[in-house]
């Protein structure tokens, strides 16, 4: 059982990683994060908080400002000499895995893809290393302890050349980790692949760069693919607990970027955009929920919106499974905003 050091609330859903209550954080109290987190890049080589005295990096809404000999929050970005180089070497190369991921794929955009019924049909899936993020819950945390390894053998960009002239493969997919930090590296390849008929679609946490974000949803636009964006929650001070970044500065890009790419979409299917936000026992509520789904639909009521079951990971890995009946009453919450398209992408995860 975890337990809240402020109000002394017992509960199971509490990690010992926060030891606070969504109450307490809500009115402005930290618990642990800042020791867990402090420890745990410790262990794996990167800066606690997001560096602001150096050169400065625009990619994302963290604008770090890398002192000498140091990286940037995301670890792919280092100042050496005065100036900004990629760890990875060159724009074109990047610490990515890639494989066929044979349809349909276990995407977030699964209940909308135009690709669920290409049987015998592949996706390229693009999983970077490095994230401009650090969330407690991470489902997919390798990304953080594997890359080291990865920026010494980063994949070049004409190793997957000649996978894009492949018939078989209808899509690519970058995800993560995030894509933002290998930006330039994605939107390389992607132009390439468009080129050639594949879909582009992106799984990101949607902080990019405005102009970096137009560009990604410019290519999903003209290819057919899809821009997921991961809304990790609505109140600041929640988000920046759950994500060691700046709550205000990430929601204020965020809402910018969603409204951006909402704004090309002219309400075909496939949709240009879909956002999914991870349902966190005890954290994750109707509130969090609903907030978001109010903003998505006062944007456009038929962005569809996709909550994710959690499975224990990472810092939060002492805490169940979402729960059926937390699932149940955060999917009436964005009804009620009056969005029309709500699923739930992974069910068989609920306990």
């Amino acid at each position: 059982m975890g337990v809240c050091i402020h109000c002394g609330l017992v509960d199971e859903e509490i990690p010992r990683s926060i030891s606070a209550c969504i109450r307490c954080i809500r009115a402005g109290r930290s618990g642990t994060v800042e020791e867990s987190r402090r420890s745990w890049r410790e262990r794996v080589g990167l800066p606690f908080r997001t560096p602001t005295s150096g050169v400065a990096c625009s990619l994302c809404s963290n604008e770090c400002k890398i002192p000498e000999s140091k990286v940037g929050f995301c670890g792919l970005l280092a100042n050496e000499d005065g100036k900004l180089r990629l760890l990875s070497g060159t724009p074109d190369r990047a610490p990515l895995h890639y494989y066929l991921d044979l349809h349909p794929t276990n995407c977030v955009a699964g209940p909308v893809c135009p690709e669920r019924s290409s049987l015998g049909k592949y996706n390229l899936a693009l999983f970077y290393y490095g994230c401009n993020l650090d969330c407690l819950f991470c489902q997919n945390i390798e990304h953080k302890t594997g890359l080291r390894m990865a920026l010494e053998r980063p994949v070049a960009l004409k190793e997957l050349t000649p996978l894009l002239r492949d018939q078989r493969i209808t899509c690519l997919c970058h995800f993560g980790g995030d894509p933002g930090p290998s930006i330039v590296f994605a939107l390389k390849l992607s132009r390439q692949a468009a080129s050639l008929g594949k879909r582009i679609c992106w799984e990101t946490n949607g902080l990019e760069n405005p102009a970096i974000m137009g560009e990604m949803a410019k290519l999903s636009l003209r290819s057919g693919g899809i821009v997921k964006i991961d809304w990790k929650a609505w109140d600041p001070k929640l988000y920046a607990i759950l994500t060691g970044a700046d709550g205000e500065k990430s929601l204020e890009r965020l809402k910018r970027n969603v409204e951006l790419v909402a704004s090309m979409w002219d309400g075909s299917d496939p949709p240009l955009l879909v956002v999914s936000t991870l349902v966190v026992p005890h954290y994750i509520d109707e509130d969090e929920v609903g907030s978001i789904a109010e903003y998505l639909a006062s944007l456009d009521p038929n962005i569809p919106y996709v909550l994710l079951a959690f499975h224990p990971e990472h810092l939060m890995s002492d805490i169940p499974t979402t729960s059926l009946r937390q699932m149940k009453a955060v999917v009436r919450a964005p009804k009620s905003a009056g969005l029309k398209r709500v699923y739930v992408g992974n069910p068989w995860l609920l306990r």
